[in-house]
């Protein structure tokens, strides 16, 4: 069961539930793909609602990864959403809210206000 208060969210992926978690080695990862220079960039590249389908394959192979599955982004562009492509992006999108809502939520703040404030 994911534990949302570590990142973690569970996804269902060709018909198995997977546990999703962006590590810092995933964060780290996606830095360098999407040739950001910091983890608040990742967050902001993807505030506005929009997602290419490589920038999909890449942020769920990389919380695969984060949660210890052996799996490749060749592996992961073959997988199955439930709700297609709305399905992958619903994915994306509740892996980034685990992974850099929870600190701020516990403040009372989102986590772009948290940041700017410091």
């Amino acid at each position: 069961m994911a534990n949302l208060h570590r990142g973690e969210i569970e996804a269902e992926l060709d018909g198995k539930t997977y546990r999703l978690c962006l590590t810092l080695g995933a964060l780290a990862e996606l830095e360098q793909a999407f040739g950001e220079d910091d983890m608040l960039a990742i967050a902001e590249r993807f505030q506005a609602g929009r997602i290419r389908a490589g920038d999909a394959v890449r942020m769920i192979g990389a919380g695969l990864r984060g949660a210890g599955y052996d799996l490749g982004d060749e592996a992961v562009a073959d997988m199955r959403a439930d709700g297609g492509a709305a399905g992958f992006v619903d994915i994306v999108a509740r892996l980034l809210a685990a992974t850099f809502a929870s600190a701020a939520e516990d403040k009372g703040v989102r986590p772009l206000e948290s940041v700017a404030a410091q």
